[in-house]
C-alpha cells in the first residue's frame, strides 16, 4: 500500500540534516529548534478528533476599516470625517448583537458598538450564533512596537519592505518578518506533526485549492495543489484514467527497473502522482452535487438548469439562487456554495474534509489554503459616478463573496458533523489607509480578521481598535494603523487549539517570546481551550 507519511527514523535524519546544514546561524538555530520538536512530537490524543485549518487569503490587502465598523456615535463620526468618500452610512451595516435575533440587544466591545459591512449579512448571521469571532488590528510585527519606536527609523521595529505585496504576504505567510524566507508557518506545523498525526494518511496534510504559496511551503511535507474540480490528472480521455489501456501501459513502465536515479525519481514521484490523484477523486465523487461539471466550474445558465441533475448530494448551506428548485429532490431550491473562486475552492475543501475519515484519506490533521483576488482597491472601490454610492463597488462585491462563501463553508461542516473540527481564518497583506485617495484606499499595515467555526469562542471581539486619529497614536503618519496584536499571537492562538504545545509553538514561532498580549501566554483567545 501507498503511505505517503510513513517515515523511516533514517530518512528522518538523513532529511533532517540537510534542513539543519542550510542557510545561516540564525536559520540554522531555529531549524535545528524545529528538528527537536519534530522528533519529540507526540499525538495528543491517538483517538481524538479530526481538526482542520483553512486559510481564506484576501490577496491585494482588504480594507478592514469599512468590513468592521464601529458605529456608537462618537467613533463613527471619528469614522465618518476621517473617509472621506469611503464612508458608509451607519444605518447600512449590520449590527453585531448578543444573539442570532435581531431583538437581540447590541454587541458591546471596551465601549463601543459595531456593525458588519452591508455586504456581509452572513457573518453578521455567524457572530450571532458565536461561531465567529473578530480580531482587531493584527499585523506583521518584528516586536511590540509604538509610534514612537517606529518613527525612530530603527529596523527592529520595522518589518521590512512594510506596505509591499509580495514582502507582506510573505510575512504574513511566514510569520518571521526579520529572517529570510525559507518555509511557512503551516509548513513548519506540518513538518512537527504530520508523522505523528497522520502515520497512514493517504494524501498530503497541506493541501491547496490556489496554488503554489509560501504558508504551506515546509522541509519536509509537501504542499499538493487540488483544482476546484479534484485533482488533475493525466490528459487522454477515458484510457488515461482509473484503469485505462494507456495508464495501465505506463505504469508498467514506470515499474520496469531502472538503473538512472533520475529514472528511478522520476518514475517514483508521477507513480505516486497517479495513485494520488485517482484516489482522491474516487474519494470526493460522492459530495458531487448538481453544480459540479465534470470540467470543472459551471455557467450561470447552468447553474440554473442544473448542469449535472443526475448528481443528489446537497449542500445545505441556506442560501438561494443557486440550486434550482425545479430539479427533482431540490424543491426548497435552497442550498450550495456560491459559484465565485473562494466559494468553489472552500467547497473542494469541504469536499475533502467530508473524505479525511479512515475509510477514504485517513487523516486526522489538515491544513488547506484558499483565496480571493482583487482587493488591492486603490480605484473603484466604492461606486462614485454618476453619484457616490458606498453601498457597491468592488469591494461590497469582494466583501460578499467571502461572507457568503465562509457562511456556505460553515453550515456545510456542520452537514457533515465537523463543525467543532475545522477553523477558518482570514488573514491578508495588509489593511488600507484609513483616508481616501478620492477613488479608493492605498496600503497600510494593521487589520481586522474574521475567525470560523465551532471551536472558535464567538459572538466576542479580540484586540484593540486604534484610535482614529491621523498622525494620532497608533498611526504611522498616513492612516496606516500601528498593529498591537500580531500574526505570531495570532497563529500561536490557532495552533494551540491545533493540538501543538508550548514548545512545538516556539519552535513553529521563534519570535513568539518577543510579544505578551493582555491574555497572557502569548494567545489572543478567540479559541475555546483544544
Amino acid at each position: 500500500m501507498n503511505t505517503p507519511n510513513a517515515f523511516t527514523r533514517r530518512s528522518f535524519l538523513s532529511r533532517a540534516a540537510m534542513i539543519g546544514g542550510a542557510g545561516a546561524c540564525a536559520g540554522t538555530i531555529r531549524d535545528l529548534s524545529l528538528i527537536n520538536s519534530m522528533m519529540a512530537a507526540q499525538d495528543p490524543n491517538p483517538n481524538g478528533p479530526y481538526k482542520a485549518l483553512v486559510c481564506v487569503f484576501l490577496s491585494g490587502g482588504n480594507d478592514a476599516n469599512n468590513w468592521i465598523v464601529p458605529t456608537d456615535p462618537t467613533t463613527f463620526g471619528e469614522y465618518t470625517a476621517a473617509r472621506g468618500n469611503l464612508a458608509i452610512p451607519s444605518s447600512a451595516l449590520h449590527p453585531l448583537r448578543t444573539g442570532p435575533l435581531g431583538s437581540d440587544p447590541a454587541y458591546t466591545y471596551q465601549g463601543r458598538t459595531y456593525g458588519f459591512h452591508p455586504s456581509c449579512v452572513e457573518l453578521q448571521t455567524l457572530f450571532g450564533e458565536k461561531k465567529l469571532a473578530i480580531v482587531q488590528n493584527v499585523g506583521t510585527l518584528v516586536r511590540p512596537t509604538t509610534k514612537a519606536n517606529y518613527t525612530s527609523g530603527l529596523a527592529a521595529y520595522r518589518p521590512p519592505q512594510l506596505f509591499s505585496h509580495s514582502d507582506q504576504v510573505t510575512q504574513w505567510q511566514t510569520s518571521i518578518p526579520d529572517q529570510p524566507p525559507t518555509t511557512g508557518w503551516g509548513g513548519r506545523v506540518a513538518d512537527i506533526y504530520n508523522s505523528v498525526a497522520n502515520p497512514s494518511g493517504q494524501i498530503s496534510m497541506s493541501v491547496s485549492v490556489n496554488g503554489a504559496n509560501t504558508l504551506q511551503i515546509g522541509n519536509l511535507v509537501s504542499q499538493y495543489h487540488v483544482s476546484t474540480s479534484g485533482a488533475v490528472t493525466l490528459g487522454g480521455g477515458a484510457m488515461m484514467s482509473g484503469n485505462g489501456a494507456r495508464v495501465r501501459a505506463m505504469k508498467d513502465i514506470m515499474a520496469l527497473n531502472h538503473t538512472n536515479l533520475q529514472r528511478q525519481a522520476y518514475a517514483s514521484v508521477l507513480n505516486r502522482a497517479i495513485f494520488t490523484g485517482d484516489l482522491l477523486n474516487t474519494n470526493i465523487a460522492s459530495k458531487t452535487d448538481p453544480t459540479d461539471s465534470p470540467s470543472g466550474g459551471y455557467t450561470n445558465a447552468q447553474q440554473v438548469t442544473g448542469f449535472n441533475a443526475g448528481q443528489t448530494w446537497k449542500w445545505q448551506t441556506g442560501l438561494t439562487g443557486i440550486y434550482n428548485p425545479a430539479m427533482s429532490g431540490f424543491t426548497d431550491g435552497l442550498g450550495g456554495f456560491p459559484n465565485t473562486a473562494v466559494g468553489t475552492q472552500l467547497k473542494m475543501i469541504a469536499r475533502l474534509i467530508a473524505a479525511s475519515g479512515p475509510a477514504a484519506f485517513n487523516m486526522k490533521r489538515q491544513i488547506f489554503f484558499c483565496a480571493e483576488g482583487g482587493f488591492d482597491t486603490h480605484t473603484a472601490q466604492v461606486t462614485l459616478a454618476p453619484n457616490v454610492d458606498t453601498l457597491t463597488g468592488s469591494h461590497a462585491d469582494l466583501l460578499n463573496r467571502v461572507s457568503e462563501a465562509m457562511f456556505a463553508f460553515q453550515r456545510a461542516m456542520e452537514q457533515i458533523g465537523m463543525a467543532d473540527s475545522v477553523t477558518a481564518f482570514t488573514a491578508s497583506d495588509f489593511s488600507r489607509t484609513f483616508p481616501s485617495n478620492s477613488q479608493g484606499s492605498d496600503h497600510g499595515w494593521g487589520s481586522h480578521h474574521i475567525v470560523v467555526g465551532g471551536g472558535v469562542d464567538g459572538g466576542k471581539m479580540f484586540g484593540k481598535l486604534p484610535t482614529f486619529a491621523i498622525n494620532g497614536p497608533d498611526d504611522t503618519g498616513t492612516g496606516r494603523w500601528i498593529p498591537t496584536l500580531s500574526v505570531d499571537e495570532h497563529t500561536a492562538t490557532l495552533a494551540k487549539w491545533y493540538g501543538l504545545d508550548q514548545s512545538e509553538i516556539g519552535a513553529v514561532l521563534p519570535n513568539l517570546g518577543r510579544f505578551n498580549t493582555s491574555f497572557g501566554s502569548n494567545y489572543i483567545g478567540f479559541m475555546k481551550p483544544a
